[in-house]
């Protein structure tokens, strides 16, 4: 099996190739070959399967060689939120025509092999006291959500075409994320759990009643793992689903921090209140009901605590300064 990842330098995609390359095979088939790709290089141990490909998926450079012979895709390459909502022409180059311009490589292929998207539960907004159903309207607030939403329409026509398989999965808020702070707008409920656990101060841009949907990065690369071995028949008449989460308010993250790590590293956080993010995070739903993806055996964490006890394991190897 030959496998590529857009998207590949983040930190997501380095996760996802690195559990690629340890599972080493999909649904029983070997791992032959498995291609990086990002407008960065991946920073990746060495194997003898992994190729590091820089490119950037929205230029004129033709994309044929990228996806040749490739058996799946997971389309992780984006422009974030907050970066696709400041620079309104970047985001739908990115987004937008580089999701088409892989699609339309794919199909060139005439192989139809299968592509997973990285979409977003940005792609619903309205009224944050209605939950979200498998049969919400895409009702996008932004123009990231805009972006995803159009690229979960392209994935669906272009798969009930027959040149492509797969679909999309509706990532919620991901934290923690490891690193530093990105453009996203959601940046913060990771900065709010990472930075006090590795002993620096964290500033917390909205409310601590803002409420959001989350699921950590362990959950998240088993979800692209599971989506995998889905059989095409699974997904139905309209390719995308919204992965399972948990709803917290920051206040419930805080307090979640507090008692695995202690009062005083929830002290390293600090409240000053942009409206900028605060109207971005607002205009995200909070609530959802997810049966499809339930029935399919995607699963959410269990409690907010364990998302955190699982950032201390995987990048602070245990410790808490």
């Amino acid at each position: 099996m030959r496998v590529l990842v857009t998207g590949g330098a983040g930190f997501l995609g380095r996760k996802l190739a690195a559990r690629l390359l340890a599972d080493g095979a999909l649904g029983g088939a070997a791992i032959e070959r498995l291609v990086v790709a990002d407008v960065a290089p991946a920073q990746l141990p060495a194997d003898p399967r992994l190729a590091i490909v820089t490119v950037d998926l929205a230029s004129d450079r033709p994309l044929d060689a990228l996806v040749a012979d490739c058996d799946l895709v997971f389309h992780l390459a984006a422009v974030v939120s907050a970066g696709a909502e400041a620079d309104f022409d970047l985001g739908y180059r990115v987004n937008l025509d580089g999701t088409r311009r892989l699609l339309e490589a794919l199909r060139r292929t005439g192989r139809r092999p299968k592509l997973l998207f990285a979409s977003s539960v940005a792609v619903f907004g309205g009224d944050p006291r209605e939950p979200i159903t498998d049969t919400t309207h895409l009702t996008p607030q932004t123009s990231y959500g805009t972006q995803k939403a159009a690229g979960e329409l392209l994935v669906n026509d272009y798969a009930r075409k027959g040149f492509i398989e797969g679909g999309s999965l509706r990532l919620p808020t991901i934290v923690v994320r490891a690193g530093r702070p990105n453009l996203a707008a959601s940046t913060f409920a990771s900065s709010i759990i990472r930075e006090p656990l590795a002993g620096e101060e964290a500033i917390c841009p909205v409310s601590p009643e803002t409420a959001m949907y989350v699921l950590s990065p362990r959950r998240v690369i088993d979800a692209f793992i599971h989506a995998a071995g889905l059989p095409d028949a699974a997904w139905g008449w309209f390719r995308a689903l919204t992965l399972p989460g948990i709803t917290v308010r920051v206040r419930d993250m805080l307090e979640a921090l507090e008692r695995v790590a202690g009062p005083q590293v929830r002290a390293r956080v600090r409240f000053s209140p942009d409206p900028r993010i605060q109207r971005i995070v607002d205009s995200w739903p909070p609530h959802f009901r997810v049966r499809r993806a339930l029935e399919l055996g995607f699963a959410a964490d269990p409690d907010f605590d364990s998302i955190i006890r699982a950032h201390i394991e995987d990048e602070l190897d245990g410790q808490i300064r």
